[in-house]
């Protein structure tokens, strides 16, 4: 007979919950607790019917071991993969009561409570910042003494969910939580890997903590963190391998010997990316994180086959959701600067059914899933050659748009940043991007209210116009206006500014028709472009600017003369220096005296009708006397630019 057949209904268990008969307490915990595991949908009805507040009054108040245990675990079944069970489990007022049962003197009830305090703390909604104050974090800490191993793992454990930011970070070491756990080290398995887990969130993007750690005790605790890396226990190797990892990332170069630790942690950790378990599933992050922004790293672990281990467990079936996210965010960083890695991943027979897994992940239900995927078509997407002949234009770029309108803004700013790389100089994919409605989409985000989807729209958009022909240009520019155009290039936002600014470089680049653009509308986005120049500080902002300038100068004669009344300005007491000499002479920025040089020359190109009258003009204006001081400039591209430039000014006064 099945079991379920002896549960009586659930509004009747619910009801003897509270019962007076302590046997009907029990057998109701029981019944609930196991009609509950594993299964969202009575879990969702038991706390409709206000369950969870009565098992957690049996837990605050019965004195009864078994009642106790089975309330403890009941939680804990309600907690468990659920967010609308911790939820409920935290409102009803259960982790003070939790807290207080962890020094209870039977090990059974301890350890109830230890692991739904486990579980409550693996979800985002668990209340981290009230851990760290007054006496919940004395309590946490002196936990991590405790003769029971399960408490003293959960108290770290605890510990290092609640290091989301650096205060949290800093609060856990002002109460001495580091050299808490560093003593952990030198105890048993659990007690180290538990001090591993802890540390490696206290030292999590923070150079100041990851010093500290280096440097205690003569460098002792790092020392015994680098001989776990070679521990015969599968778990401690990861935990030791993630928490060197995470001190190198935000503190390179803080030990002795880095590059031999973090090369024996990479063989170490992609070897772990096939152990089955908790393990294997978390190790791909852990990869992402050691081989980030180090291309050195990234070509020893191409050697190490990871690319190619990443993709088998890739086309496995119903990867768990982390897992998953840790692949697709490895493969993003191994193919983020390697051309073999990406032609590794991509044109390899099995690599086509990974090719449709990172696809599949765009519409994954998991939001960090989505961005991960994201991340990872952006950097395959660098190569041009690999992504033409193996990605389909549909398969890509229709996943890709839909997630522009995603419901959640990190997605979109991570599906805007793989578009970006997408469209630049992918013919077939700008037309089909087009086609899908996606330049609409791009300038809806272009105004939108949220700084990070506008900068990333009209990067997108910068990208698409980069050597687009003159019917996407028209296009895109009709679609956006003149007016949006000027407003973002006076944007809030510097970064903003500067991609607005290189949106109007890519638009004027090229032919004649190309540069007419820019006097539509009473020239209006001209003189947005010369204000911006005029008051602008940032120096990337001021490049952009001046290679509009530039451009607009290799066209006709009156586009030269449009730039030159803002290069060689004239008042009525004669001629004002030059706005350009600005930027000529400063030295903080070589790209910004490069632009500004590429200007003068497009100004002064000697077979320009105007060119003699032009030169005249720029020298009375200071040009020249600038260019002769840079003629040993420290920037070999800016001292050539400026051989150019003078050259032509001196053809020209001999004619």
């Amino acid at each position: 007979m099945p079991a379920s057949t002896g549960w009586g209904r659930p509004e009747d268990l619910v009801e003897n919950l509270s019962s007076m008969d302590t046997t009907a307490r029990l057998k109701a915990l029981r019944d609930v607790k196991n009609q509950i595991i594993g299964n969202k949908t009575k879990k969702l009805s038991y706390i409709k019917l206000g369950a969870v507040p009565r098992v957690v009054e049996i837990l605050a108040s019965d004195a009864e071991i078994p009642l106790l245990v089975q309330s403890a675990a009941a939680v804990g079944s309600f907690a468990c993969g659920n967010e609308a069970g911790v939820k409920a489990v935290l409102d009803s007022g259960v982790l003070p009561h939790l807290l207080k049962m962890l020094s209870f003197g039977d090990n059974k009830v301890v350890e109830a409570c230890a692991r739904t305090l486990k579980m409550i703390f693996q979800s985002s909604l668990a209340p981290r910042s009230e851990m760290l104050v007054g006496q919940r974090m004395e309590l946490l800490l002196n936990l991590l003494n405790s003769s029971n191993e399960n408490v003293a793992e959960v108290a770290a454990h605890v510990l290092a969910r609640c290091c989301e930011s650096v205060e949290h970070q800093q609060a856990i070491v002002d109460a001495g939580g580091m050299q808490r756990l560093v003593t952990l080290l030198s105890g048993t398995i659990r007690r180290r890997e538990a001090a591993l887990d802890g540390l490696a969130a206290l030292v999590k993007n923070n150079p100041q903590l990851s010093l500290q750690l280096a440097a205690m005790e003569q460098g002792r605790p790092l020392a015994l963190i680098i001989k776990f890396v070679k521990d015969k226990i599968p778990r401690t190797r990861f935990l030791a391998c993630m928490c060197l990892a995470n001190i190198s990332r935000s503190c390179p170069f803080c030990y002795p010997q880095e590059w031999d630790i973090r090369t024996s942690m990479l063989a170490v950790i992609v070897k772990l990316l096939e152990e089955p378990g908790q393990v294997g599933e978390e190790s791909p992050i852990v990869l992402a994180d050691i081989v980030a922004n180090n291309e050195e790293l990234q070509r020893a672990a191409y050697k190490f086959d990871a690319i190619v281990k990443l993709s088998a467990l890739l086309q496995r079936e119903s990867l768990p959701t982390k897992q998953l996210e840790g692949i697709l965010m490895a493969l993003a960083e191994l193919c983020s600067r390697l051309e073999e890695s990406r032609r590794q991943l991509l044109d390899q027979d099995p690599g086509k059914n990974a090719q449709a897994a990172i696809i599949s992940a765009l519409s994954h239900p998991s939001e960090s899933v989505r961005v991960a995927s994201c991340t990872c078509i952006k950097s395959l997407s660098r190569s041009v050659k690999n992504l033409r002949t193996t990605l389909s234009d549909e398969r890509l770029v229709f996943p890709l748009f839909k997630l522009l309108d995603d419901p959640s803004p990190v997605v979109q700013v991570a599906a805007l940043s793989a578009v970006s790389n997408v469209v630049l100089d992918f013919t077939p994919h700008k037309s089909v991007f087009f086609q899908c409605g996606g330049v609409s989409q791009l300038i809806q985000l272009s105004r939108s209210m949220d700084p990070m989807l506008r900068l990333n729209a009209v990067w997108a958009l910068r990208n698409l116009l980069y050597l687009a022909d003159m019917a996407v240009k028209e296009k895109v520019i009709s679609e956006l206006t003149v007016s949006t155009l000027t407003s973002l290039i006076h944007d809030p936002e510097e970064m903003v500014q500067e991609q607005a600014l290189a949106f109007v470089r890519n638009l004027v680049y090229g032919s004649v028709d190309s540069v007419q653009q820019v006097f539509a509308e009473e020239s209006a986005i001209l003189i947005a472009v010369e204000r911006q120049l005029c008051i602008a500080c940032r120096p990337e902002v001021c490049t952009q600017g001046v290679y509009v300038l530039s451009n607009i100068a290799a066209g006709n004669e009156l586009h030269k003369e449009a730039v030159m009344s803002f290069v060689a300005p004239v008042s009525q007491e004669g001629r004002n220096p030059s706005p350009i000499l600005r930027f000529l002479q400063d030295m903080s920025n070589p790209q910004l005296r490069v632009a500004a040089v590429w200007c003068v020359m497009n100004l002064s190109y000697p077979d320009s009708p105007g060119a003699v009258t032009r030169v005249a003009r720029l020298r009375e204006s200071g040009i020249e006397q600038q260019l002769q001081k840079m003629v040993d400039d420290p920037c070999l591209d800016v001292k050539d630019r400026v051989k150019t430039a003078l050259e032509q000014f001196t053809g020209l006064a001999n004619v």
